[in-house]
């Protein structure tokens, strides 16, 4: 239908004009053409009215029309602007020169217009800028002034520059070139025109002076730019660029305004033709030649004063005393870098790691070792996508870690939200009906606690199956639809006389109506007009599924729904879904202020030179509304985007209080300023310059890879204290070892979130690295080999992330290890190994793992071994064949599992742990 109606509207428009061309008619070729022009405009028209809808719908009107109207406006504004310049830089083209004159205004409108429209954030963060509260060190100015005043002087001086180019470009081409009736281009430097013509010649004038202004200007712009300077040692200036070009710029800058005012000035424009003829230029009174020789000079000053001086002195005075003259800039560096990304509110202790771990320490941090995370996010995927998704179409995204009160302790759980995605429904059943009307929502979560696990070796349940079930009162889901979430979820309509699928029931489904606000209703013919045209066309239109009270739902993916809204935000790329006191599901996402203009401070790999966690974002997955709380009112940046709109962000006190217990330290930010922290927590610049204590994060062996340690969660009870908290946590090593050197902790919980903790592990002792407790494995004879054997054909080891756990004043290293059979879908935890100091146990759990570290472990159990860095030694030949035994073993009972063979199968398993028991004893461990 939409492209029939597109069809006869075109037609209709080429009809007036091809009879009006044929006719001569004027009147048919200008209706014809409005038809056309109104078409696209309606058209766009409808696109844009149906964002505005969706915007007012979620309470963001204000934000729309904010963002509307300023790039209209200043599209607008620029038009004009640019339009009013270029004319008056080429009043003096000859009016018989109609088609450049009008050439010259289109493109000043045009080039005008889309600076305007493309710089609207410049201008209203300028407008609505406020201070920054610390100032650089060497121009002494306001960092807001970095942030918000010099964008917008570079982006006026460019556009600027390109129209007084334009009009140069057109001025001298109407005055020295000669297009002659065949075609020929010739050039004419005697200037007749020129001085046949006044106005032009003053135009020519004119813009030259404004030309040569515009370059000091850019040069006083490019002190400012001193401070993203990359001369010295550090990013930002050093001792050439504060000594040398920072001087070398109000040298060239006050030359040009001179020889500006000179050329403006008839009396003194003739000094400088009188100069330049001493100099032997000919032809000097040659308005051509009197503008190539100030180009000339402009050049010449340029090049000494700001390249060969510059060079020279970093050559011959700076590099041979850099550390000497570049001291004080390497502190300035520090000092801006810390506060750019947030370091400098970094508490910094020292971590003796000289306890030893005894059952006494374990007993007095039991609510940390309850909560240490055995599960891998990856493993636990896999193990939910399996035993929780129930049915095809619904599927789990990834994994989120988080904490709740659960039975009146605190946890550390995984969490995974069960969501639709009707591309997995077959073929032909992916129906418009199916997708639009009836698999509309996903349904409930899954919740486990991290470290338990069951006698099947499957995690312990909190939420699980569909209805969500809970295993306690106080984790009950009450609205378990899921409307929106972190799939691409395409739109949907809902509450209409089609029952949506709710959840299936045994053979059965179980049906519901939306009951919400999410979306937008559809409440006349012309909404249903304008839906259809936007997404699902003439089937849309013509459903008589949808009602007047049926609502539209589009942006579902929340990624894609917070950045139409706030798109100046950068967000998280892992957003977590949080169960509320009130049993609803509510998504929590990070979102930053960043920016690349903060003055002194040393950018990172994404070019990022300041960057704040500004804001929470809450989106309710049943109806969709988005809430965004300030949870930095220092941070400027933020503060100049309320200013701009006005009602789009709420104070962090207005967030749920069941909500904040959840908020986390967020992953991304954690990364960027640990690695930043790596380098700039070297404070004294002797040792920086020299780089002396560089750190580097820990590796491990994670998934059978060697790779960079990520941060993780972790609950931990800080030394002094009864209740462990949640906190973000990750570690150190230095440059080319892998002994440990530190570790830095962000804080989660509310009484202290925000807070950043780095502890220092003492340089004269050695502390074990994560790669050096993934050796220590590797090389403990009778775990390697036992790995060795799991790891034939049809299974797979697959070891977890090393976790180092702080536990009072020492750290316990855990490795979850697992094993996938290639019969099964999901991988079951068979090992954990911990490690303390030099000491190494495994055994099928983590309590029975610490008892090795007791030094009291039942030495006739396989399940527990402890090992030290002295190993004895196996006698070869009967290990062979013990090994090769307890292959055979493992593989019958794989096979005989396989076939649900379920007592044959454990009589396989008895029989392997009895070899696993000899191999034990035979190699005297």
């Amino acid at each position: 239908m939409y492209t029939a109606i597109i069809f006869v509207l075109a037609a209709l428009a080429l009809f007036f004009v091809f009879t009006g061309v044929q006719k001569g008619k004027k009147g048919r070729i200008i209706i014809g053409v409005s038809i056309g022009i109104l078409s696209i405009l309606f058209f766009n028209f409808m696109n844009f009215w149906g964002e505005m809808l969706w915007f007012d719908a979620l309470g963001y009107s204000d934000r729309f029309w904010v963002y509307t109207v300023a790039q209209t406006g200043f599209g607008l504004l620029g038009a004009l602007l640019a339009w009013l310049i270029i004319y008056l830089l080429t009043f003096g083209i000859p009016k018989d020169k109609k088609l450049v004159r009008i050439s010259s205004y289109a493109f000043g409108f045009i080039v005008g217009g889309i600076w305007g429209y493309s710089n609207w954030e410049v201008i209203l963060k300028f407008w609505n800028r406020v201070p920054a509260n610390i100032a650089e060190p060497i121009l002494h100015m306001d960092a807001s002034f970095y942030l918000f005043t010099l964008p917008l002087l570079r982006s006026v001086y460019t556009i600027l520059i390109l129209i007084t180019v334009i009009s140069l470009a057109l001025l001298f081409f109407i005055s020295f070139f000669r297009i002659s009736a065949d075609g020929n281009v010739s050039i004419d430097l005697s200037g007749h025109l020129v001085n046949a013509n006044r106005k032009l010649y003053n135009n020519i004038i004119v813009s030259s002076a404004v030309f040569i202004l515009l370059l000091a200007f850019n040069l006083f712009l490019s002190r400012y730019e001193l401070m993203f300077s990359e001369l010295g040692v550090v990013h930002g200036p050093g001792w050439t660029d504060v000594n040398i070009i920072l001087p070398g710029y109000w040298i060239v800058i006050i030359i040009m305004i001179v020889l500006a005012i000179m050329f403006l000035i008839p009396q003194l424009r003739k000094l400088l033709q009188k100069f330049y003829s001493k100099l032997r230029i000919r032809n000097s009174a040659s308005l051509p030649v009197l503008l190539g020789s100030i180009a000339a000079t402009i050049f010449a000053v340029w090049f000494i004063f700001l390249n060969a001086v510059p060079e020279l002195f970093q050559w011959l005075r700076v590099e041979p005393n850099e550390i000497t003259l570049e001291k004080p800039y390497i502190q300035n560096n520090i000092k801006m870098t810390r506060y750019g990304f947030n370091l400098q509110k970094i508490e910094e202790r020292q971590f003796p790691a000289t306890e030893n771990f005894s059952r006494a320490l374990a007993d007095s941090n039991k609510a940390t070792l309850e909560n240490v995370r055995l599960w891998d996010y990856r493993a636990l995927d896999d193990v939910f996508k399996q035993f929780q998704a129930m049915r095809l179409y619904y599927e789990f995204k990834d994994v989120d870690i988080d904490r709740y009160e659960v039975n009146g302790k605190y946890k550390q759980v995984m969490v995974s939200a069960r969501e639709m995605n009707p591309s997995n429904l077959p073929g032909e059943s992916q129906t418009f009906v199916n997708q639009r009307f009836k698999y509309t929502h996903g349904y409930g979560i899954t919740m486990s606690t991290v470290s338990d696990f069951t006698p099947d070796g499957l995690p312990n349940m909190l939420i699980k199956d569909i209805p969500p079930v809970s295993k306690y009162p106080d984790l009950v889901v009450k609205r378990p639809q899921i409307y929106y979430g972190e799939l691409e979820n395409p739109h949907v309509i809902v509450n209409t006389t089609e029952q949506e699928f709710d959840y299936p029931s045994g053979e059965d489904n179980v049906y519901n109506r939306y009951s919400g606000k999410g979306g937008v209703q559809i409440s006349n013919i012309w909404r249903k007009f304008l839906f259809g045209w936007k997404f699902d066309g003439t089937p849309l239109f013509f459903s008589s599924y949808p009602t007047p009270q049926s609502r539209i739902m589009f942006h579902r993916n929340i990624m894609d729904r917070v950045r139409t809204l706030a798109p100046f935000l950068s967000f998280d790329s892992d957003p977590y879904i949080v169960l509320g006191s009130n049993g609803n599901l509510y998504w929590i996402i990070d979102a930053y202020t960043t920016s690349n203009y903060f003055p002194y401070s040393e950018p990172n790999e994404y070019g990022i030179n300041y960057i704040r966690n500004s804001v929470k974002v809450v989106i309710d997955a049943f109806n969709g509304s988005v809430d965004f709380y300030i949870y930095d009112d220092n941070d400027p940046i933020i503060k100049v985007w309320s200013n701009i709109y006005p009602g789009l962000f709420k104070k962090k006190e207005q967030m749920p209080a069941d909500l904040q217990k959840h908020v986390r330290y967020p992953v991304d930010l954690f990364l960027m300023q640990g690695l930043m922290y790596a380098k700039y927590h070297m404070t004294d610049p002797t040792v920086f310059y020299n780089q002396e204590d560089l750190w580097i994060r820990a590796t491990e062996k994670y998934y059978n890879n060697v790779q960079p340690v990520t941060p993780y969660y972790i609950m931990w009870q800080r030394p002094g204290e009864e209740n462990p908290q949640f906190v973000l946590m990750l570690p150190f090593t230095p440059k080319n070892r892998q002994v440990s050197i530190g570790w830095i902790a962000g804080m989660c919980d509310p009484s202290d979130y925000g807070k950043l903790i780095a502890y220092q592990f003492p340089k004269e002792r050695r502390v074990l690295g994560p790669q050096q407790v993934e050796t220590k494995i590797d090389q403990d004879s009778f775990l390697s080999g036992q790995l060795s054997l799991w790891n034939q054909r049809g299974s797979q080891v697959i070891r977890g992330n090393v976790l180092a756990i702080p536990i009072g004043k020492t750290l316990l290293y855990v490795e979850p290890i697992y094993l996938q059979a290639e019969t099964a879908a999901y991988p079951e935890l068979r090992l954990v190994a911990v490690m303390h100091n030099d000491k190494l146990s495994y055994a099928k759990s983590f309590a029975e793992a610490l008892q090795g570290l007791y030094g009291n472990a039942p030495t006739n159990q396989i399940n527990v071994k402890a090992s030290s860095q002295t190993q004895p030694v196996v006698n070869e030949t009967s290990l062979s064949d013990k090994i090769k035994q307890a292959n055979d073993a493992f593989e019958n009972y794989l096979k005989l599992q396989g076939q649900k063979k379920f007592e044959e199968a454990a009589k396989e398993l008895s029989r392997l742990q009895n070899l696993l028991e000899d191999l034990s004893k035979n190699s005297g461990k």
